[in-house]
């Protein structure tokens, strides 16, 4: 992903050379305005290049498959836009070995342009084109209206999901998720299945907790990195009350985290959050997983790795924090509703208010812990907003996902509720809670804010990667 968060199109304009040149000249100018405007950078073949700076023939196709290979890696997607009916043998020939998603524009004719100067026939051409590519197994991405003006709210809205589809397709080419620590010991319902991920592309590297103590202890307090950490973790949260000792390892822990996260180039991590900390370092590491999402450095809580992967994806798609929470607690009698928990790693720009950084208050009554030996959960509510939800297991050598979305919403929950908490509305809430016990997916789900992200992220991972994915509201849950 991009530093500004949107992804870099490869423009492709298909031609019938019998077709007036005007309407590919119209179209590179406009279709590039248009990315433009929506904060998308691009990449446009030289006008010069071939007739008009489109594709019609063979020797175009190779000319256009020639400019991709130079520029290989620095393209996120392409657009295949259509001025005319264009020619479909040139354009797969272009286009198959681009290595990237592919979106099929057609521009709509228009009732009052229907000489031959100015007839496009893009709605007949398209249905060519998809044809061709589906004979040659090229996958690419159609979307609604069959035909539509790059100067359309449409158009925007197809950006913004082709978008997505491009940013989760390349995120997870070499993808590599850190294991800090072994899985929880009593929570057998994150196990994975780690050749499964390697076989379908990502590589999960293990980094022993042995380790980590060792650097947590070696780190210099009157290190930069030290220092800088303390400053951003005291503007981050409310540490009033918290222990300096408490306060110290918690900052000490936050630098080795980063340093892991940036030494194996991590995607995403999952962390062993109890009780060997509690015991070892006497802290939680609650609040760094929130520091840590907060900044899109995607942390799931007790080595849940299928969810350290759902995590990474939903940010690839919405471009923002996410977070690891328990399917937790009904909310009195509402079926549509229930209460989304974890102790203190959400991020604090999905809370409302600041945070409040706290003893973990049910480890503190377990005798291997006690009380004082666990500061570090970051307490608040979660805010109002819109989401979309996920969560992924593996299961004989496959990927299994399940999407969805909801709302938080402005309900109350008790002040006496422990942790960072949240009400959320989702609709058939009650089959979609059978369809994940009923198949064997975790007690956990990861959320990130936003709409119109379900679809894309269903594209991305099942018809572009491969992976089995199921939307339960969608089909009546179990």
């Amino acid at each position: 992903m991009r530093p500004n968060g949107k992804s870099r199109f490869a423009l492709f304009f298909g031609n019938r050379g019998f077709f007036p040149p005007e309407l590919i000249m119209q179209a590179r100018e406009e279709m590039a305005g248009v990315l433009k405007r929506l904060g998308h950078e691009t990449l446009l073949m030289d006008a010069e290049a071939t007739r008009y700076g489109a594709v019609s023939n063979k020797e175009d196709a190779a000319n256009y498959a020639a400019f991709l290979k130079d520029h290989e890696g620095r393209y996120d997607g392409v657009i295949l836009s259509l001025p005319n009916f264009g020619d479909e043998s040139s354009a797969v020939e272009a286009l198959r070995a681009a290595g990237v998603p592919i979106l099929i524009q057609g521009y709509p004719d228009e009732m009052e342009k229907m000489a031959p100067e100015f007839r496009r026939d893009s709605f007949c051409g398209k249905f060519s084109v998809m044809d061709v590519f589906y004979q040659y197994g090229v996958k690419f991405t159609a979307l609604k209206p069959h035909v539509v003006s790059p100067a359309s709210k449409e158009f925007e809205m197809n950006i913004e999901h082709f978008d997505r589809v491009c940013r989760i397709v390349n995120g997870f080419k070499d993808m590599v998720i850190g294991a800090v620590g072994s899985r929880t010991t009593a929570f057998k319902t994150v196990r994975i299945d780690e050749l499964a991920l390697q076989q379908n592309g990502i590589t999960m590297e293990v980094i022993d907790l042995v380790e980590v103590f060792a650097r947590v202890k070696e780190l210099a307090d009157s290190s930069s990195e030290y220092k800088a950490k303390a400053e951003r973790l005291k503007a981050y949260t409310n540490f009033g009350g918290v222990p300096g000792a408490a306060f110290d390892k918690i900052v000490r822990l936050g630098v080795v985290l980063d340093h892991l996260f940036d030494e194996w180039n991590l995607d995403a991590m999952g962390f062993r959050c109890w009780i060997e900390l509690q015991r070892q370092l006497n802290i939680s590491a609650c609040v760094l997983l929130s520091e840590m999402n907060d900044r899109c450095l995607p942390v799931a809580c007790e080595v849940d790795m299928g969810n350290a992967v759902m995590q990474y994806a939903l940010y690839r798609a919405s471009g923002q924090p996410t977070a690891c929470l328990d399917w937790n607690n009904n909310y009195g009698d509402e079926e549509n509703k229930c209460i989304l928990f974890h102790c203190g790693s959400t991020a604090q720009s999905l809370m409302k208010g600041k945070g409040r950084v706290s003893d973990h208050s049910m480890l503190q009554h377990d005798p291997q812990v006690g009380p004082n030996c666990s500061f570090g959960c970051n307490e608040g509510r979660i805010a109002a907003f819109p989401f979309s939800f996920g969560s992924m297991t593996t299961r004989n050598g496959k990927l299994e996902f399940y999407l969805g979305s909801g709302e938080f919403t402005k309900d109350p929950i008790p002040d006496e509720y422990f942790g960072c908490g949240g009400v959320a509305h989702i609709e058939h809430l009650q089959d979609l809670l059978l369809f994940v016990g009923k198949n064997g997916h975790r007690h956990h789900v990861s959320i990130t804010p936003g709409e119109r992200i379900v679809a894309p992220m269903r594209e991305a991972l099942e018809y572009y990667l491969g992976y089995s994915v199921s939307i339960p509201q969608m089909t009546g849950g179990a």
